[in-house]
């Protein structure tokens, strides 16, 4: 199993397209193509970390938080990052990250936060624009079903909840095929008129290089017509945060219980009590304070997110009830999103949780 293998399906799972401009998701430190002897899961890579891999026989390195944010001048081993680094080199160890583009990704961290919590009818709390395209293409009518499937299984067709979403619709289409063309239907140099169908279904701008290939693999036209237009709609299900309800709702109190329980926390930060009950709750792991204003807006009774700066306690001003988890209690989970989209298609391979604490926030 080659290691690059094992980047391709995370970033099938979340493109490193999705990811926010100030973030440095990916390929952090190392040579893809070799072969993987074992892959470790964290939340940040620290030197322990780093030693840890080398002691269980990893040469992948799998993080949430990038090690490297900036890029490095100099490499003297002057910090914990060029440290980890140089070990990693040492001991040809890849290190890779996958952040906001899977903080952002259907299913991602915030789907898996929503998940333990138990929220039902999720959705993006701020979904992203400009990342979504209309693909129009013409099919002679006996091939059109077979187009059809070759799309949706390259990507495309996928609306919420829904797939193989296209619409369609009966036309002549029309052609002179030159001397040397080898036409479908029709001969060269004759008129001709083919019954056509207009496929039209959407797709995900990183993924229209497959749905391109998948198309032409499948169309029987020497040349197809086709079209990609971009789409101003929001996508529902990618972007930052989450909203969703509670199947039934329960007192602020009772709430804040059932999160120390969930997550495993001592101590929880939260705003006054606003004597609302919690149905709508909104949250985004990490640093998620920024998207208190979608919460509101989308009426949510609770914002739960892993930090918050003191005058947001302030500025929720009973409008709704803020709950802070600590960020490394909000996203440490992450490692088990990375665990199943690996296992799900690499079977009988050696994964290993790390066992170090990297959190560097301390309480007495």
């Amino acid at each position: 199993m080659k290691i690059s293998q094992i980047i391709t399906e995370l970033e099938d799972y979340a493109p490193l397209s999705l990811q926010e401009n100030f973030d440095n998701s990916g390929l952090q430190v190392g040579d893809v193509s070799g072969e993987a002897r074992g892959v470790l899961l964290c939340l940040d890579v620290t030197e322990d970390v780093v030693d840890e891999a080398i002691k269980k026989g990893c040469n992948l390195i799998i993080s949430h938080h990038p090690l490297l944010f900036k890029p490095l001048k100099k490499l003297t081993g002057k910090t914990y990052i060029e440290r980890s680094v140089i070990k990693a080199c040492k001991n040809d160890i890849v290190i890779y990250a996958s952040h906001t583009n899977m903080d952002n990704a259907f299913g991602g961290v915030n789907y898996h936060l929503a998940g333990k919590i138990g929220l039902q009818n999720v959705r993006a709390l701020s979904p992203k624009k400009d990342c979504l395209l209309k693909l129009i293409t013409f099919v002679p009518e006996a091939q059109a079903e077979t187009v059809r499937n070759a799309l949706f299984d390259a990507g495309a067709g996928q609306i919420g909840n829904y797939d193989s979403c296209s619409f369609n619709t009966s036309g002549s289409g029309s052609f002179r095929a030159g001397g040397d063309a080898h036409p479908y239907a029709g001969s060269a140099g004759e008129f001709h008129i083919e019954p056509e169908i207009r496929i039209e279904t959407i797709v995900p701008v990183y993924k229209k290089s497959a749905t391109l290939k998948a198309l032409l693999a499948a169309h029987p036209y020497e040349e197809p017509a086709f079209d990609f237009y971009p789409l101003e709609n929001e996508w529902a299900q990618v972007g930052s945060g989450i909203a969703g309800e509670l199947p039934n709702p329960e007192s602020e109190e009772s709430f804040l219980q059932k999160l120390k329980a969930c997550f495993g926390l001592k101590t929880l930060k939260h705003s006054p009590f606003t004597g609302k009950q919690i149905r709508k709750v909104a949250l985004c792991g990490g640093s998620g304070a920024f998207l208190i204003p979608d919460a509101i807006a989308c009426g949510a009774d609770i914002f739960i997110t892993g930090e918050a700066k003191y005058n947001d306690y302030y500025d929720v001003d009973n409008r709704i009830l803020l709950a802070v988890i600590g960020h490394y209690e909000s996203e440490v989970a992450t490692k088990e999103i990375f665990y199943d989209i690996i296992t799900k298609k690499i079977t009988n391979f050696a994964i290993h949780f790390s066992t170090v604490n990297t959190n560097p926030v301390n309480f007495m």
